[in-house]
């Protein structure tokens, strides 16, 4: 069944006030490939059915449907550059400038948890080049599910072979004989991550100040209000020395006045320094 005009109008407009996202009429086709199963998985027949009770004030559902609607797509290490850019560029930046010896990493829109358990095996395995350094990595998502699978650590074989080493798997993963083949991370390495709830168009008090924020491949979904907005308070996040990755695609131009690139690099971003 398609989609009618005015449940397309609602929902994207609930997508648009719960989670930042922003769909064109053109994208009607992912709201129904989304959010039929979950109709189904509720016993209704369509997505009227589902728009009907959402509207009846099923605040469960609600949370339900912005699930379905969230775009979860990572792997291990990807794009791969950026983690060689943290290494041979910002590492050396931050281990300068960094006064505590704590760096504070946040991963938003982590997903499943592939990009901070990256950073984390990155980390580790080039921990001789950070003598004295404690990390502390924070991740965060909208999407309490996949949170769940994050802090869990535990990965299908499809998962593990897009962008993990084979010298990393068998150095920081057990295979799960009894699940068939599925991948448990070692406790040494979750342990380096912290996971939890947030949503991008809410408040980040509680987050503190970072000297790296990754938020890759999220800006992209949203309204440019929206962008202007949760760029100058990822900024507000940043330590005075700290640097924000943005997605390759992804660009700050006309959207912030408080980040400039980081060394040349169209990707990073840190903060304008006062002239």
């Amino acid at each position: 069944m398609t989609l009618g005009t005015q449940d397309f109008a609602y929902l994207s407009d609930l997508i648009r006030k719960k989670s930042g996202i922003s769909l064109s009429e053109d994208k009607m086709y992912l709201i129904e490939s989304r959010l039929l199963p979950l109709a189904r998985s509720h016993s209704l027949h369509n997505i009227t059915e589902l728009v009907n009770k959402v509207r009846g004030g099923d605040a469960g559902l609600v949370v339900e449907l912005i699930e379905a609607m969230t775009t979860n797509e990572t792997s291990f290490f990807r794009d791969m550059k950026p983690f060689q850019l943290f290494d041979n560029d910002v590492m050396p930046h931050i281990k300068a400038h960094n006064i505590d010896n704590n760096v504070r990493i946040w991963c938003a829109a982590c997903s499943t948890g592939q990009e901070p358990y990256s950073l984390a095996m990155n980390i580790n395995e080039k921990k001789i080049a950070y003598p004295g350094l404690s990390f502390d990595i924070q991740a965060t998502d909208i999407d309490k599910k996949v949170l769940q699978k994050a802090s869990e650590g535990i990965y299908s074989q499809f998962e593990i072979q897009r962008g993990l080493p084979i010298t990393l798997l068998m150095k920081y993963f057990t295979q799960m004989q009894s699940y068939g083949e599925k991948w448990e991370m070692k406790e040494d390495l979750r342990k380096m991550v912290t996971f939890k709830y947030l949503n991008l168009l809410e408040s980040y008090a509680s987050m503190g100040k970072f000297d790296v924020i990754f938020c890759r491949n999220v800006l992209i979904y949203f309204e440019p209000e929206t962008k202007s907005d949760i760029l100058n308070r990822l900024a507000d996040c940043l330590k005075p020395h700290g640097v924000l990755f943005l997605g390759s695609a992804e660009t700050i131009n006309d959207l912030t006045d408080k980040l400039t690139t980081f060394k040349d690099i169209r990707s990073i971003h840190c903060l304008k320094q006062p002239k």
